[in-house]
């Protein structure tokens, strides 16, 4: 079966930098094995998080289907005022119980490097027993991208975070799923039904 990688853009601009860059590294993904999937928060209307209510709806159903089949998540988000977008949160406060033991990568449109965007994922990730790649990849609209096209630099990142991705999440998901079985005491004895 092949490795599923979903990609999450939760910018909710037209031609968003975030979200072409996303896209293009689904496909870097797909060289590398993987069998992609998009899921645009733009298109996908989850409505504001709320614990006390116990709605669902077919775009809540539909993303934690999407969730639920992939092995690994590339997060994706322009970085508003050093953080994540809300679209980006609000998904993550939805999703939450679903990333255990899935390997997660970022992407981060910004003017400063997202570096502080792309840390808020990746602790989220963490208190949700997901892995993380050890870097993400910046994009500004202004160094990587001609004309509305991905630059040669861009291109060369967004290549090794797809492969890296697909060799190190596939490595961690088999073996969390194998540990699924185990009567081991492992980080994936916990997630047992």
């Amino acid at each position: 079966m092949a490795f599923r990688v979903l990609g999450i853009g939760s910018s909710l601009r037209d031609n968003a930098s975030s979200t072409t860059a996303l896209s293009a590294t689904l496909d870097f993904a797909k060289k590398y094995g993987a069998e992609t999937r998009l899921l645009d928060l733009r298109q996908v209307k989850l409505p504001l998080y709320d614990p006390a209510e116990n709605k669902s709806n077919s775009d809540i159903t539909k993303t934690q289907d999407d969730v639920l089949w992939a092995d690994a998540l590339i997060l994706s988000t322009p970085d508003y005022h050093g953080s994540m977008s809300g679209a980006m949160k609000n998904f993550l406060d939805y999703f939450w119980a679903e990333f255990a033991g899935k390997t997660f990568g970022y992407i981060c449109a910004s003017h400063e490097k997202g570096l502080t965007a792309m840390d808020q994922m990746r602790t989220a990730i963490r208190q949700c027993y997901g892995w993380s790649m050890p870097y993400g990849v910046s994009v500004s609209d202004r160094d990587d991208f001609a004309d509305g096209k991905i630059n040669q630099k861009l291109e060369s990142r967004l290549d090794m975070l797809a492969r890296d991705l697909v060799v190190y999440g596939n490595l961690l998901r088999q073996q969390f799923v194998k540990d699924l079985g185990d009567s081991d005491n492992t980080f994936a004895s916990r997630y047992r039904k």
